[in-house]
């Protein structure tokens, strides 16, 4: 399995973060873990996607336009330098917010680079970036049909909390509780072997 690192969004980015986009729209998937970027299609530029990022990080502004703390980051692989999918990490979310939905992690893999593991090496980082955030255990949802994604976080530890209807889209969606310290330290163990 070949290594990818997390970097936060950049201007020189522009045109691979956009690269990457116009792929899931060539394969008409679902856009997930991106942070917004995704409005960059339609109503704001790419700097102005950057500048919104770094308002994500002001509890005032979050609060104002009732979203989470939040930062974003690409999943670049190593060995060639190529944007392999996204994650946006989440934090200091109320009880309110999570019964309201909201789940600590979010991400997504360009559809090319799918069914290679790199979900599982996204969610492991994003676990990392939790714990530096002082997260202990975090919540994730994701649609029912969504195998891969199931699939990468039950392998990080996940446990099936519920499973039920998501008022915001209609779509029955599995919500997985993770220890992140546990999970971290199972993964690490693991690449040992």
């Amino acid at each position: 399995m070949e290594k990818v690192f997390l970097e936060e969004p950049k201007i020189d980015r522009k045109q691979d973060a956009l690269d990457y986009l116009k792929e899931f729209v060539k394969y008409k998937s679902d856009f997930n873990g991106v942070g917004g970027l995704e409005r960059c299609l339609s109503d704001i530029s790419y700097e102005q996607w950057i500048l919104e990022l770094e308002k994500r990080k002001d509890i005032k502004y979050v609060n104002k336009i009732n979203r989470c703390l939040s930062n974003t980051y690409f999943v670049v692989r190593e060995d060639d330098n190529k944007i392999v999918g996204m994650i946006n990490v989440r934090y200091n979310i109320s009880d309110k917010r999570l019964k309201e939905g909201a789940s600590h992690i979010g991400y997504g893999i360009r559809p090319t680079e799918r069914k290679k593991g790199y979900a599982k090496m996204a969610l492991y980082l994003g676990l990392i970036e939790e714990k530096k955030l002082g997260e202990e255990k975090v919540l994730l949802v994701c649609d029912v049909n969504n195998i891969g994604s199931n699939k990468a976080i039950l392998a990080m530890g996940g446990v099936l909390e519920k499973t039920e209807l998501d008022k915001s889209d209609n779509i029955m969606t599995n919500y997985y509780w993770i220890d992140v310290n546990y999970s971290i330290q199972k993964r690490n163990i693991e690449l040992l072997k």
